[in-house]
């Protein structure tokens, strides 16, 4: 997507700097009014966690770092519930929107995780950029509606300072809602500093208004009004159950003595309800941590356990299960006894540093085996070379979800990897292409040709 430079740069900030309170608007607003240009610096270089790793790996090396406990969501009831109608505005705007989705059959967002940097924009920059030429389609069936970040929008503590950087100059010209699921870093609190878990993403992702918050320093976009930390995204074709896997750096966990189980009782209830609605569309499960990996970050087992026991007692199972946390790009299958398909996707290689897969692993290859009471997880495909992101496509009968490395550029319509799960039978097949109109246009020039 073409760019128009920025006339004029902003006044860096600084301490003399005065910092906007922040503004409340009527609606949403996205992307900047005009492209710009990318950025090439930070306006308030990262300053080095040396200090702080140092404390935390002692404390970690002395088993004294535990959950953080977090706030409620402010929705009653055990499923908080957002509606993609509500991310744009309830207006007619929104209702013209939802309506074209529907009658288009499909909707189509992004995903992405571990988009934060804190060494320049440029590796953020390529993922955006390659995500903003998604925008320029033919047909507007295959136009993104929103961007799910996958956790750690900021390092390496979530500090408000770093929001700008990070988060806002990086998304200035993405011209579509971006919610998140906060990611350890996001909620970590520096052994160094004082501060409150989560409080820069709660005001940036959990706004109980439109509002334009002073982190976004200057720009247009407005807080996300995520309902908390954890909830239901409801979209046409899609329910997203996005969970918070907390701060430590393994395994992700969901609940315990110092945070609870509210998590687990909101996971329950969005499942009950999906099932006693009889839900036909696809249930993606969203958190940070991966159950699978076989990059340098292990698995969270016990979390994995926990959502297994409610998805078995309620009858109900995802149709995908989406996370980041490890730097790289991983598609695993996990086969169920009843013949269910789940792909387990990692995309954590949206803009911070890539982690590489020790050694060179064959691909596809069994990295769990069946047995009595395990089911079998097959590592389908990595990417650990680029950065990249998941275009997610979703219609009434199939769910797609397609990898993007950034470093093929804006002209390259084609996924890397792709994995597609029928809706009903929840097993992977062959995707069912659409027809953007190629037939139609050859039938024409044939016609012309040859007059018949």
């Amino acid at each position: 997507m073409p760019k128009t430079p920025r006339k004029t740069a902003p006044a860096p900030v600084s301490a003399s700097t005065p910092t906007p309170t922040g503004r409340d608007l009527d609606g949403p607003v996205f992307g900047q009014p005009q492209p710009t240009a990318d950025p090439t610096t930070f306006r308030v270089p990262h300053a080095s966690d040396s200090a702080a790793y140092k404390t935390i790996d002692k404390l970690n090396a002395e088993h004294k770092i535990e959950p953080l406990p977090f706030p409620a969501p402010r929705a009653s009831g055990p499923e908080p519930i957002l509606t993609l109608a509500q991310i744009l505005g309830g207006a007619t705007g929104s209702r013209q929107t939802i309506n074209a989705i529907t009658s288009h059959g499909q909707i189509v967002f992004h995903s992405t995780g571990d988009c934060g940097s804190t060494k320049g924009p440029s590796t953020q920059n390529l993922v955006t950029d390659k995500m903003l030429s998604d925008f320029d389609e033919t047909d507007a069936k295959e136009v993104p509606a929103f961007n799910f970040l996958l956790g750690d929008v900021v390092y390496s503590f979530g500090e408000a300072q770093y929001y700008f950087d990070q988060f806002y100059d990086p998304y200035r010209d993405y011209p579509a809602p971006v919610l998140a699921v906060a990611g350890n870093h996001d909620g970590m609190i520096s052994p160094v500093a004082h501060a409150q878990s989560l409080d820069a993403f709660l005001r940036n992702f959990c706004s109980e208004g439109f509002t334009i918050t002073r982190d976004a320093g200057g720009l247009s976009r407005t807080a996300q009004i995520q309902p908390g930390v954890f909830f239901t995204l409801e979209a046409p074709f899609v329910r997203i159950l996005a969970l918070y896997s907390n701060t430590l750096e393994d395994p992700g966990v969901i609940s315990g003595q110092k945070i609870g189980g509210t998590q687990l009782a909101f996971l329950q209830a969005a499942l009950q309800r999906a099932k006693a609605e009889n839900f036909t569309g696809a249930i993606l499960l969203a958190h940070h941590h991966p159950p699978y990996t076989v990059a340098r970050h292990g698995w969270s087992v016990q979390m994995q356990t926990e959502i297994d026991g409610i998805c078995q007692q309620v009858g109900i199972w995802p149709h995908a299960d989406i996370a980041g946390h490890a730097h790289n790009y991983q598609r695993f299958t996990r086969t169920r006894p009843d013949g269910q398909q789940i792909p387990y996707i990692v995309c954590g290689n949206g803009g911070h540093g890539l982690q590489k897969i020790k050694g060179a692993l064959r691909a596809p290859q069994i990295i769990q085996k069946k047995s009595k009471g395990v089911d079998q997880i097959v590592l389908e495909n990595y990417d650990d070379q680029d950065y990249g992101y998941l275009r997610i496509v979703v219609d009434d009968k199939q769910l797609r979800i397609e990898y993007h490395p950034a470093s093929d550029g804006g002209q390259t319509k084609t996924p890397d990897d792709s994995v597609t799960v029928d809706l009903g039978t929840r097993t992977i097949v062959h995707y069912t292409a659409n027809d953007l109109g190629i037939p139609a246009k050859a039938k024409a020039v044939h016609k012309a040709r040859t007059g018949r």
